[in-house]
Parts: structure tokens; C-alpha cells; sequence
């Protein structure tokens, strides 16, 4: 396996499960040194009531081959944020790929309710999450990052610009949270191009992250069991496909390319050639196009 990465220095901002913790492990098998951080720890769950932990994430990464280093972080707290910062500088001098994965706004998601029928704080706190997060780590990650040209800054969502703009995401405060992310990379590119740098938005398509395989009663084992009650998880992806993604724009000579794009890793991988763990290059977008959209039954041959 090639590490392209040796010597690189990542911060993933939300890396305790998901797409997070992917992220941060494919960055580790490419050869970065990764500090993964979130609010579940071994001693202390987040809001979230899981049991994944950034320690572990931190193992994976460092078991994948690269180093992983676990820092509990609550992203909305600004000075624990400077405080991160400011150890990366002092134990590497540099930030090359700042990640912005931090969402954690699932328990508080109202569906198909309009605004006015939704918990109030429970929508704010879900925009707090999802957007402040993101905006407070760049806020005191990118002086770092920007310090040396070629750094990388990646929002990480649901859905693409071009999919967000015409989807109504079946809840204001989700709609919102997802549209704002792309915009965040968006306005981001054009404050550290001029330093060399780059800043894309990325989403996944479907994602088979831990807590959707709980809810479907399926393990990565027998994943496709649930497509007898959701016919299209057939074109489902695991997180490491999106983590991938992000290894491939790191590596990427040119990936000033992408700067100000919204993305999506089955795309990408048309370009950069990486699989999911299966072999597959699910491409959920273009499928969503011409099979969901139009109402035809679930079918991934010619997909992946």
C-alpha cells in the first residue's frame, strides 16, 4: 500500500463514528498523522448516548498505518478549540487537512413537521452543532493550516450543492444545517486560495454508518438483508468510501481543482479510481438521478 501521506498532519473535527471515523482511518492507511477528536470518550458519552469513542478511532488509525492521537473536544467551545490548535502547532508546527465532520444533530431532528410545529431549541441546538461546530474550528484551525500552501479544508455533508439546491429535506433545521455546510466550503475557498490552499464540500451518498445499520437490524455482515424494507440501501456505501474520497483530494497534486466544489465520493471515485471496501464504486447520485427520482424499481446493476 502506498502512504502518500507520510508527514502529513490532519485534524478530523468529529471523528468519533461515521463518516469521522472513516475519514480519519483512511487518512491513517495513507500515512497521516491524524488527531481525531469528539465528545465520546472511554470515561464520558456524549448527548449522542453512543458507544463509539475517539480513543478507538484513534487505534483504527494507527492500526491502518498511520498515528492516530485522540483529543476530547467539544467544538463549540472556543477556547478548547484554540487549546487543540495550539497543541497541533506545538507538537507538529503545521496542519495540512482540516476535516469538518461535526454533526451529532440526530436525536434532535423533527420529520415532516412544518417550522412552526418543531421544538425550538431542540433546532437550534441541531444548527449549533452543525454549523457553529464547523465555523468555530476553521475560525482557529486555518491560521494553522494556512501557514503552508497545498492545505486542504474539507466540509463534510449530506448532499451536494447541485442535490440541495432542489430537494426539500423534509425538516427546516436539516435543510438549513446541510445547505450551510456546503456554502461554509464555498466562502472558505475563497479566503485560502490566496494562501495556496484549497476547500471543498463532500457528502457521502447513502452511508452505512453504525447507528443506520442499528436502525435497519443488519450488521456490515448481512447489510443487504435490509433492502427487503428499503429496496434502494442496496446502493448504500460504507464510511470508509467517503474517507477514500478525502485520503485521494489530500493526495491530489492538484487538488486545487475541487477548490469551492461540492462533491460527492462516488464521483470522485470516477476520477481518483478508489473502491469501497467491497471493490465497488457505488455512484448513489447519478443513481438517484435515474432510478429513485423517476420511480423505478431498486436496481444497482451498472451503479457500482
Amino acid at each position: 500500500m502506498t502512504t502518500p501521506l507520510t508527514g502529513k498532519i490532519a485534524l478530523v473535527a468529529g471523528a468519533t463514528r461515521g463518516a469521522g471515523r472513516q475519514i480519519a482511518v483512511q487518512l491513517g492507511a495513507a500515512g497521516a498523522t491524524v488527531y481525531a477528536t469528539g465528545r465520546s470518550t472511554r470515561e464520558r458519552r456524549s448527548e449522542m448516548g453512543r458507544s463509539e469513542t475517539i480513543e478507538e478511532t484513534a487505534e483504527l488509525v494507527t492500526a491502518a498505518g498511520g498515528t492516530g492521537i485522540a483529543v476530547a473536544v467539544d467544538h463549540l467551545d472556543p477556547e478548547q478549540v484554540r487549546g487543540l490548535v495550539a497543541r497541533i502547532d506545538a507538537e507538529q508546527g503545521r496542519l495540512d487537512v482540516l476535516v469538518n465532520d461535526v454533526w451529532g444533530g440526530d436525536p434532535l431532528i423533527t420529520w415532516d413537521k412544518p417550522v412552526w410545529e418543531q421544538p425550538l431549541d431542540a433546532g437550534l441546538r441541531l444548527l449549533r452543532l452543525a454549523v457553529d461546530t464547523h465555523i468555530i474550528t476553521s475560525h482557529f484551525a486555518l491560521p494553522l493550516l494556512v501557514r503552508n500552501p497545498g492545505g486542504l479544508v474539507v466540509e463534510i455533508g449530506d448532499g451536494t450543492k447541485e442535490y440541495n439546491d432542489t430537494e426539500y429535506r423534509v425538516s427546516l433545521f436539516y435543510d438549513l444545517a446541510k445547505v450551510s455546510v456546503n456554502r461554509l466550503a464555498f466562502s472558505q475557498a475563497h479566503e485560502v486560495a490566496p494562501h495556496g490552499c484549497t476547500a471543498v464540500a463532500l457528502s457521502p451518498g447513502w452511508l452505512r454508518s453504525e447507528a443506520m445499520l442499528e436502525l435497519f437490524g443488519v450488521t456490515e455482515a448481512n447489510w443487504r438483508d435490509a433492502a427487503a424494507g428499503q429496496p434502494h440501501f442496496v446502493m448504500s456505501e460504507t464510511p470508509a468510501f467517503v474517507g477514500r474520497a478525502v485520503a485521494a483530494l489530500a493526495a491530489d497534486p492538484d487538488r486545487a481543482r475541487w477548490n469551492g466544489k461540492s462533491v460527492d465520493s462516488g464521483g470522485l471515485a470516477q476520477v481518483y479510481g478508489f473502491t469501497d471496501l467491497d471493490g465497488t464504486r457505488p455512484h448513489w447520485a447519478r443513481y438517484y438521478e435515474e432510478v429513485v427520482r423517476p420511480g423505478k424499481p431498486a436496481d444497482d446493476t451498472g451503479y457500482r
